[in-house]
């Protein structure tokens, strides 16, 4: 159904599916996929290391050509995958959420990472690389992630990567599919029902300052709006706020 392009290993899916892309002589196929079993530097958001033991996790990258997107749209995208990628997990396992923008949690810790890179023409989105990373079979964690789980440690079993891997492409094309034939506000509520820690007051830091506050919106750019306790409305950037775990 897809075409996927198994690798040993990698520096990284995203790297190896840009560079395919711009030496390739003719265009590669929108959804072809890029799996590896070890990345010697996987990359995660602004620049963060992405963990993972050799032929333990799933670690891939896809290819969209979502051209109809405009730039300024384009957390859509973040939306889609971060809820194509739940959908699989909550098949498999309860109390799975997305924490703002697009880290996958099990409770209070992190299973998945996603990593989207969109080349734009003019103020259009030309292509769209999606980098997975999800803790599939990892035992135990060695670095200096925060609150790395992965499923088999939340339910002890072992697991098929080629299912999940293809379960997931299913699913994020399934989305894309229906965010091309729908108005770009189509995944809104889900996302916001899927938030990690959306139903009351948590503790952020916003540089030397920590403060109590609710999630009230996500901007379709992707900026968070939070409501302090004492009813001020502040919106973030990605990396300008972080929830206190």
């Amino acid at each position: 159904m897809f075409n996927i392009i198994r690798l040993r290993e990698t520096v990284s899916t995203n790297n190896y599916l840009r560079e395919l892309l711009a030496s390739s002589r003719e265009q590669l196929s929108e959804g072809v996929v890029v799996s590896a079993d070890f990345q010697t530097k996987g990359r995660g958001q602004k620049g963060n290391v992405w963990e993972s033991e050799d032929s333990r996790n799933l670690l891939f990258s896809m290819l969209l050509f979502p051209s109809s997107i405009e730039a300024n749209q384009q957390f859509v995208l973040s939306k889609m995958v971060s809820l194509a990628v739940v959908a699989v997990l909550k098949e498999e396992v309860d109390d799975v959420c997305i924490k703002w923008p697009n880290d996958i949690y099990w409770h209070d810790k992190k299973i998945a990472g996603i990593l989207i890179e969109n080349d734009l023409c003019g103020s259009n989105i030309q292509y769209s690389v999606i980098g997975i990373g999800l803790n599939v079979n990892q035992k135990t964690f060695v670095g200096g992630a925060l609150n790395p789980v992965s499923l088999r440690q939340i339910t002890g079993k072992m697991y098929d990567r080629e299912d999940l891997l293809k379960r997931i492409v299913k699913r994020i094309y399934m989305l894309y599919i229906q965010l091309l034939r729908e108005e770009l506000n189509c995944f809104d509520e889900d996302y916001m029902a899927a938030l990690y820690r959306s139903d009351g007051l948590y503790e952020y830091k916003a540089g030397d300052e920590n403060f109590r506050a609710t999630i009230v919106d996500v901007l379709p750019s992707g900026h968070l709006v939070l409501q302090t306790e004492n009813g001020r409305k502040r919106t973030f950037a990605f990396k300008e706020v972080s929830i206190v775990l």
